[in-house]
């Protein structure tokens, strides 16, 4: 009968489905197995190459379509992309420390190249592959059913090598993954092989033969031991990874070879970022990059003739892939005790190694019980040889004499005391086996096979003697299969370190900057006009300066914020440039109200005086919309501050900055409000600030009013144009007007109406010194 229709609630529904959708990818999907260290997928291909196919290292190779599809026929209820990937995986030797599967044609390359489709490639077993499966034929693992209860498959393979340690892992499962690197076989034997003869070898111990992840590709591992120690006691944590180069030729011309790349980093991805850098002169020290790896990695860095191969290198190591973090997280699947049904769980070293020789000393033990039972069959079926060769004529006479097998079985069951198995064997024994030399060969069998069963029932009554078995097996196997250590550990060092400036990577050059009244941003070589500078339709140049591509330019937004770039860092463009968004992160309505080339050139001194009473040659003057203002130096923001930037000025709620000016201290400024007020006092009244701040008043305005424009003037005649609401514009300077002391409310400039908007100053072009 079909079950009842009930109503569940979908919280309770969706949770119970998720959890099981979560747990499927956990067990039967993402995580390896601690004891053989593979994945399903990777268990099921190895499995079918080995007992289905019989792909064996010294067949011909077989195309992959056809694995594929026998792993999806009969063990992977999955898509036929992720058993191709984990095949194709197994084959690469840039990915695995010891591969498992020969391929043959394109399975992919390190510069991130695909695999050719499988109809095209072929593949076969290696034999380091033969070590996880040689023993499967000996009863030495479970086996359960597959997806569709028609076979039988493994639900483990019986390695004889930690290979989740040797190969490493990395997978994504639902909320936990796994990131473990490859090792070196002879290391992690030897170090198995201390844990047997010291059971309580503490992770400190095993370092002594593990020095740390040994990567397929041999890029350099910097870290000290107490980095490799902490991270394979606690099973999770970064290292860093970085290439190897070597430096050819002598004098003027020399080259940087890089031979090794992180491990899993795209060599063409590390080439186009070098070439990038170099196209865009960031590092001007390359005149030329070049590929010419074959089997073995070569990127070929020319280098300009004054160039220091070590500070080209360390400015790679900082801003390409060449040098990156491998973080590690040495989870794996777990299995219950006396139970099938395995659990993820973090391991360090010790713990990974003790559960795959638990798993190994089974295997061993499984492995010896199976051959007993073997020979004792053999050696029963003998016994009953040995009977009848004590009196053949008996027998032949029994033989003749009986109407058919199942009448001369009995008889001899009846004479001679055997049983079924003996006499079936008896009666299937061929004639010539009864010559005396075939009878003394039987004879010299039974005497082997009994002998042998007494050694295996020696060997299992020992439990000392089958860790010895296991302990000589690892030696062997890191004999035959394994090879020296590719990657070197270096422990970091500060006398090791190359001090990197960044002015040793800009060519240095003049240069001006463009912003334009929309927020586009440009570097140009030269500007002839300001007329001339091009700008989207509509658009205006808002501000043009100049400086050296090593030098600084601040930007100054009306809310208070400073926003540094080095000029080299600035686009360089014949167009209308880039948004100033995309160097820094910009507020809604933020905008920038003044630019300054720090170039010492362009702005004079802004050096901090030997007098700490005193103010700055040149420093900051800045007047908010409330009548504030503030002085500040300069100095602070000529490093280049992070996309935020940096707070120069602390605001009233509700107002902005209204203009930055560069200021002596002996200039007088002029500021205007909208209701028509204007107020002229000495700069140097204003107070110099150490740190933001919200200044001090300038210009007393009404609860209605606000201040719309400032300017500064060492000179009479010169000042700022107000345009009046009936846009008559108003000029206010010191020849007209009586400078006074600041915090008042300023005179009244026109008797009716008020200033809409203060005329911009016209840009002059920016010439640097003595230009």
């Amino acid at each position: 009968m079909a079950e009842p229709i009930g109503d569940v609630a979908l919280r309770t529904a969706a949770r119970q489905k998720y959890l099981n959708y979560a747990m499927s990818v956990i067990t039967a999907r993402a995580l390896p197995d601690v004891r053989d260290g593979l994945k399903p997928v990777q268990r099921r291909i190895l499995y079918a190459m080995y007992a289905d196919l019989r792909l064996l290292p010294d067949r011909k190779e077989l195309k992959c379509a056809k694995v594929v599809g026998e792993v999806l026929g009969n063990y992977h209820p999955h898509g036929d992309s992720a058993v191709y990937e984990a095949l194709v995986r197994m084959a690469q030797p840039f990915v695995l420390r010891a591969p498992l599967v020969n391929g043959h044609g394109n399975f992919g390359s390190i510069d991130g190249d695909s695999a050719a489709a499988y109809r095209y490639t072929e593949a076969k077993l290696r034999p380091f592959a033969l070590t996880l499966l040689d023993e499967i034929d000996q009863e030495t693992v479970p086996f359960r059913d597959t997806f569709d209860a028609v076979r039988v498959e493994p639900v483990v393979l019986p390695a004889q090598a930690p290979v989740l340690l040797v190969n490493g892992v990395t997978g994504i499962a639902v909320g936990i993954a796994t990131n473990i690197p490859p090792h070196n076989l002879r290391e992690v034997c030897a170090a198995a092989i201390q844990l047997i003869r010291d059971p309580e070898a503490s992770v400190a111990q095993l370092l002594r033969s593990v020095k740390g992840p040994d990567f397929p590709v041999g890029c350099d591992i910097l870290a000290s031991k107490a980095e490799i120690r902490k991270v394979y006691e606690t099973g999770s944590g970064p290292i860093t990874m970085r290439g190897r180069y070597e430096i050819e030729g002598k004098g003027k011309k020399r080259q940087i070879v890089i031979t090794t790349i992180p491990h899993m980093v795209k060599k063409q991805e590390v080439v186009g970022k070098i070439r990038d850098l170099a196209l865009d002169r960031k590092v001007p020290q390359i005149v030329d990059v070049r590929d010419e790896s074959t089997t073995d990695i070569r990127i070929v860095l020319e280098l300009k003739a004054d160039a220091d191969p070590d500070v080209v290198m360390a400015y790679l190591f900082k801003n390409t892939d060449l040098r990156c973090n491998f973080n590690y997280n040495m989870t794996a699947l777990v299995p219950r005790e006396g139970t099938e049904i395995a659990v993820p769980e973090q391991l360090d070293l010790r713990s990974m190694l003790r559960h795959f020789l638990r798993f190994r000393f089974d295997v061993v033990t499984r492995r010896f019980e199976y051959e007993l039972r073997q020979l004792e069959k053999r050696i029963h079926i003998l016994e009953g040889f040995r009977k009848i060769f004590d009196d053949l004529d008996t027998a032949i006479r029994i033989i003749r004499e009986s109407k058919g097998k199942k009448d001369a079985g009995e008889g001899l069951m009846a004479h001679f005391g055997l049983d079924e198995i003996q006499t079936n064997a008896i009666l299937e024994l061929m004639l010539y086996r009864i010559a005396t030399l075939e009878i003394q060969r039987i004879l010299d069998e039974l005497r082997e096979k009994k002998a042998r069963a007494a050694e295996i029932r020696r060997i299992l009554s020992s439990e000392t003697t089958l860790w010895s078995i296991v302990r000589g097996e690892l030696e062997v196997l890191a004999k035959e299969h394994g090879d020296d250590r590719r990657s070197r550990i270096i422990e970091p060092a500060e006398s090791d370190a190359v001090e990197i400036k960044a002015d040793d990577f800009i060519v240095e050059e003049d240069a001006f900057v463009v912003l334009s009244e929309g927020g586009w941003l440009k570097r140009v070589g030269s500007v002839k006009s300001v007329d001339k500078i091009p700008v989207k339709k509509g658009d205006a140049v808002f501000g043009l300066v100049a400086g050296s591509t090593r030098s600084s330019v601040v930007f100054f937004s009306n809310l208070g914020v400073a926003y540094t770039a080095r000029i080299h860092d600035i686009p360089a463009s014949r167009g209308f440039g880039d948004p100033i968004q995309k160097l820094f992160r910009f507020k809604d309505g933020e905008r920038v109200v003044a630019m300054f080339s720090l170039d010492p050139r362009a702005i004079g001194d802004i050096s901090a005086p030997k007098n700490p009473e005193h103010c700055p040659a040149v420093h900051g003057l800045a007047i908010t919309t409330s009548g504030h203002g503030m002085r500040f130096g300069l100095l602070a923001l000529a490093e280049p501050s992070t996309r935020v930037g940096r707070k120069f000025a602390r605001l009233k709620a509700g107002h902005e900055i209204v203009r930055v000016f560069t200021v002596h201290g002996k200039e007088t400024l002029i500021t205007v409000s909208a209701e028509a007020r204007a107020l002229l006092c000495p700069a140097e009244e204003i107070n110099y600030l150490e740190g933001p701040g919200q200044g001090v008043y300038v210009l007393k305005v009404g609860a209605s009013d606000r201040v719309i424009g400032a300017a500064v003037t060492d000179k009479d005649h010169l000042g700022l144009t107000a345009v009046t609401t009936n846009g008559t514009p108003h000029n206010v300077n010191p020849r007209r007007y009586k400078v006074t002391g600041r915090g008042g409310k300023g005179f009244e400039v026109i008797k009716r109406g008020g200033f809409a908007s203060v005329q911009p100053i016209e840009i002059e072009l920016p010439t640097l010194g003595g230009e």
